[in-house]
């Protein structure tokens, strides 16, 4: 008999994400016809030619060997123009890693900032990933609640909060709600933080996606300290603004230079370094940045606009989402929970969507971190998200067959 693995790691389910991509995978195995799919936030729309080109032309010139731990010098330095330039956030190319994908450096960050027993503060309405890559660091999550209409407040954090909390992670605009922070809300959450003595991981995947208002970068509110005086670490991506999902290409903008020091070793220690060829389109998606992001963030406005609207006009969602790709819909009126509304939406009308109930989760854990049982906060059994960064027919046949399904339901 084979040893049983014990560690943080086996104790950790799969995310909700994964378990309705299996279910659609079989369907559309079974059945042979094409699933609808609102469950990915995969975008209908496609890098630019030259992002490919310079890939292409990389492999071509044979450049193919391994890259130094922290990126090409040429695209971090590329990327600290960006940041002055859009972000705001004055960082240099020493404390700039280039990353496989933002979720990795968001891992190798949280690896970064781990201490025995630390905690980490995350909205009871999170990303999966978030809470896993949490625990597989070894922290230890703690969930705080969210207002009714999903905005935190640094006064319900600062209660949650314990003597061993270590960091707080932002996320603006918000996956899975939606939720874009104004700058009273971030300054006041980095005040609180900074009056605490903690770390901020800011995620801001999704920071060319803001309708309502202009996307505010939190580290820009450190511009004027001392570097040695930061405290927040920024993690962006080339995925949603670029298209470039399967490229895998993101980055970590350290606050400082212990912290850049510290995670150059996670990643010595755990990728070596970053695709090369992969690196050069990335050089080439931030020279034609600006129109790349701003068309791109139409394409998705215009689907939030038009797709969306009949979801908020039947009273299943509250508002449009201020950002990002996602909307939370509440189908209580179905008198059905998330799960049981997901697999029958999928088995009769053939279209993909996310439980809600699996971006709250609630984990119980023991002295080593391992969980020993969770479950799912009360008030999210009625959630569902959908993507709607999806082709435009794609989401308004998935609308209208919601639509239908809910009208069955009731």
């Amino acid at each position: 008999m084979s040893p049983d693995i014990l560690s943080a790691a086996g104790s950790i389910p799969s995310s909700c994400l994964h378990g309705i991509f299996r279910a659609a995978e079989a369907r559309e195995r079974q059945t042979g016809e094409a699933v609808v799919k609102l469950h990915v936030g995969e975008p209908y729309y496609t890098p630019t030619d030259d992002v490919a080109e310079a890939f292409v032309a990389a492999v071509r010139r044979g450049e193919t060997r391994y890259m130094g731990i922290e990126g090409h010098v040429d695209l971090r330095e590329a990327i600290v123009e960006k940041l002055r330039d859009d972000n705001g956030i004055d960082t240099t190319a020493s404390r700039v890693l280039v990353t496989p994908g933002s979720c990795q450096g968001l891992f190798s960050l949280l690896k970064t900032l781990a201490e025995p027993g630390a905690e980490i503060l995350l909205p009871e309405l999170h990303w999966p990933v978030h809470l896993q890559q949490a625990l597989l660091a070894g922290f230890r999550p703690v969930l705080y609640p969210l207002g009714p209409d999903f905005r935190p407040d640094p006064e319900v954090i600062a209660a949650a909060a314990t003597p061993r909390t270590k960091v707080l992670l932002i996320n603006s605009p918000a996956n899975p709600t939606g939720v874009v922070l104004d700058a009273a809300e971030i300054g006041a959450l980095l005040g609180l933080a900074r009056g605490r003595g903690w770390h901020v991981i800011s995620d801001e995947a999704y920071e060319h996606f803001c309708y309502d208002r202009e996307h505010l970068s939190v580290a820009s509110l450190e511009r004027d300290l001392p570097v040695d005086e930061r405290i927040v670490h920024s993690v962006f991506t080339f995925s949603k603004s670029f298209a470039m999902t399967g490229y895998r290409l993101g980055y970590v903008a350290l606050a400082n230079d212990r912290a850049a020091d510290v995670m150059k070793v996670v990643q010595e220690a755990n990728i070596i370094g970053t695709s090369t060829p992969v690196q050069h389109a990335g050089i080439a998606a931030l020279k034609s940045r600006a129109d790349a992001a701003a068309a791109n963030r139409k394409a998705v406005q215009r689907n939030r606009d038009v797709a969306l609207s009949a979801l908020a006009r039947a009273g299943l969602l509250r508002e449009l989402p201020a950002g990002g790709w996602y909307a939370m819909l509440d189908v209580a009126r179905t008198g059905l929970d998330a799960e049981t509304f997901a697999l029958r939406l999928l088995e009769s009308k053939g279209v993909a969507v996310v439980p809600g109930n699996g971006f709250a989760m609630r984990p119980t854990l023991d002295e080593q971190g391992r969980i020993v049982s969770h479950d799912y906060a009360p008030w999210a059994r009625s959630l569902i998200r959908i993507a709607f960064c999806v082709d435009p027919a794609q989401l308004e046949t998935g609308v209208r067959l919601l639509l239908d399904f809910v009208d069955e339901c009731v």
